[in-house]
């Protein structure tokens, strides 16, 4: 039978430290699993197979030895109980986690994880915020069980007192900061579906840290500007392109951009647009409006065949690597929202700032409350009518515009002596 101890290995550091490992023993052959601890040996009690009251939060890492000593000898009964001979090592491959115990292995994992999954966005959203708790964390790695509601506490101080972004005079707002606490958790969510840790460990939830996202202004183009742009034309290719690109999302409910590039011809048949959107594979038609067709004229020139791609941007971009077509899309989004913003807007004498996704925020606005939600919800593809409810509810403001009349004119109103 297996045996499973907790020891302090005798192979120090290069400071001086000695790590400590779950020991597992079969057949007088033994394998070592690090548990991402490293000690003092004046901080280990050897007797007893404790971390001595020396050692800061030594309660709480004695707690998290003792469920980590308890999971791995369950897990050697389970592999034993199921297979009469095994050897030390496939024991060990049963109770290993697949990285290290603490903070650091864990978050390298789950960017691992984000880039083989294709998630671009998330990835180069995440990578940095890792990196400033890091950085806040001074570089030294942390066990989970230190990541308690007072440091992260302290984590969001620092990110308000004293980081500052490169190159950008202004503080880092409270969206940012929550966005930062958004990842560490979804790194504990990561070690937890790794088996690493226990949802115990958490700081987040009930009696813990809650995340809070401040409101977002959520701002279109007035109708006019719309007619301003449908009325413009332009005598460079590269920006009469990007106002035919801001047209034909306006005119199918502001389609995000990653759909627009992704569009083939195949997917328009008997008048009508077939397609599921790329955030949550929601599927569905919808009529082609005589404005897009319009446009979709213009660039049947260049159709080479049905499944070519209606717009040029992520033609010969490999799209079964999605990391890849993430990365393209993100870039060519970018150029796309800077001539906008630098020469299609002032050529149309519109003062507000258009990017591609203003085309979902202004066809949101011209909405209001005139379409009924449920229609809505199929017209913005959201899996969720209560999605829809909280998105809408950013460009519904008649019924609050009409009460603050009411009480304003009551002035107007009153009876004269």
């Amino acid at each position: 039978m297996a045996t499973v101890r907790i020891v302090m290995r005798q192979k120090p550091n290069k400071d001086g430290t000695l790590p400590l490992c779950l020991r597992i023993t079969k057949d007088r052959k033994t394998s070592f699993i690090h548990l991402g601890y490293s000690l003092k040996e004046s901080d280990w009690d050897a007797e007893k197979n404790r971390v001595k009251k020396s050692y800061p939060n030594s309660a709480r890492l004695n707690n998290y030895l003792a469920k980590k000593l308890a999971d791995a000898t369950n897990g050697a009964l389970e592999v034993e109980t199921k297979k009469a001979h095994v050897s030390a090592r496939a024991v060990k491959s049963k109770i290993k986690p697949n990285a290290g115990a603490t903070f650091s292995p864990q978050a390298a994992d789950y960017l691992t994880a984000l880039k083989n999954g294709g998630k671009y966005n998330q990835y180069t959203a995440d990578k940095p915020r890792i990196g400033h708790f890091k950085e806040f964390l001074k570089g030294e790695d942390i066990a989970f069980s230190d990541i308690t509601p007072g440091m992260l506490e302290k984590f969001e101080i620092w990110l308000k007192s004293a980081y500052k972004p490169k190159g950008n005079k202004k503080r880092i707002s409270d969206r940012t900061i929550a966005n930062h606490l958004v990842t560490i958790r979804s790194v504990f969510a990561h070690a937890r579906k790794n088996e690493v840790i226990t949802k115990e460990l958490s700081p987040f939830g009930e009696g813990g840290v809650k995340i809070s996202f401040p409101d977002t202004n959520k701002v279109g183009i007035e109708p006019e500007d719309v007619e301003k742009l449908e009325n413009l034309t332009l005598d460079d290719p590269r920006h009469e392109h990007a106002r035919k690109l801001w047209l034909f999302s306006f005119y199918f409910a502001g389609m995000r951009i990653s759909d627009v590039f992704r569009l083939k011809w195949s997917d328009f048949t008997n008048y009508r647009l077939h397609y599921s959107m790329g955030k949550n594979d929601k599927g569905g038609s919808l009529k082609i409006p005589d404005k897009a067709i319009e446009i979709l004229k213009f660039y049947e020139q260049f159709k080479e065949n049905s499944d070519d791609l209606v717009f040029p941007e992520l033609k010969g971009v490999d799209l079964s690597d999605e990391f890849i077509a993430q990365k393209k899309i993100a870039f060519k989004t970018s150029a796309i929202d800077k001539i906008l913003r630098l020469y299609v807007a002032p050529a149309a004498k519109v003062d507000k700032k258009i990017t591609m996704h203003i085309s979902r925020h202004t066809f949101a606005g011209m909405a209001g409350d005139t379409i009924p939600i449920q229609m809505l919800q199929k017209l913005y593809r959201h899996s969720h009518v209560s999605t829809t409810i909280g998105y809408q509810g950013n460009f519904i403001h008649k019924d609050a515009d009409d009460a603050l009349d009411a009480v304003i004119n009551k002035t107007n109103n009153k009876p004269k002596p």
